[in-house]
């Protein structure tokens, strides 16, 4: 092989190189990117009520029990309210209460629990009834109206053990 073979062979390996890096850096940048501008905030009512400033624009996750009797559906609306009461996020703490069912049916008649006003647009899911588990994704509002765009929720006899 020539010199200048060997010349152009390492041009074409330092492009390689060069170009490599280039893609790996741009792939690092999206994913990068991507997730910072997906992160969602896991709270509990008392923390997103105590500092609500902080959460105004963030799309957040709250976790609370149903009020019953503030359950109210607009079907002209195509909405659901209704009031969630602060449950621990303190696991242990569940435990040693009697579990999520008993945390549950605390919160809900604990009248110092922080609450929060939730309106979600959407059909009223089957599952949303008094001492249920609602996990809200969502925002605040101006006015401290939880706004959930995702609402999950977790029948309280899921905790209860077979033999009660």
């Amino acid at each position: 092989m020539t010199e200048e073979n060997q010349e152009r062979k390492k041009k074409k390996n330092w492009k390689l190189i060069i170009g490599g890096f280039a893609i790996a850096a741009a792939v690092i940048y999206l994913l990068i990117s991507s997730t910072l501008s997906s992160v969602q905030y896991f709270i509990t009512i008392e923390e997103l009520l105590a500092n609500p400033e902080n959460y105004r624009d963030k799309t957040v996750r709250v976790s609370g029990a149903v009020v019953g009797k503030s359950i109210v559906v607009d079907t002209d609306r195509n909405a659901v309210e209704f009031t969630a009461a602060n449950i621990s996020a303190d696991h242990q703490a569940i435990a040693e209460s009697g579990g999520m069912a008993a945390a549950l049916k605390a919160a809900v008649n604990d009248p110092d629990a922080k609450r929060i006003d939730v309106l979600y647009y959407g059909v009223k899911p089957d599952l949303l009834k008094a001492e249920s588990q609602a996990i809200m994704t969502g925002s605040l509002t101006d006015g401290n109206i939880f706004q959930a765009d995702e609402l999950l929720l977790k029948c309280p006899t899921k905790y209860e053990t077979m033999g009660n």
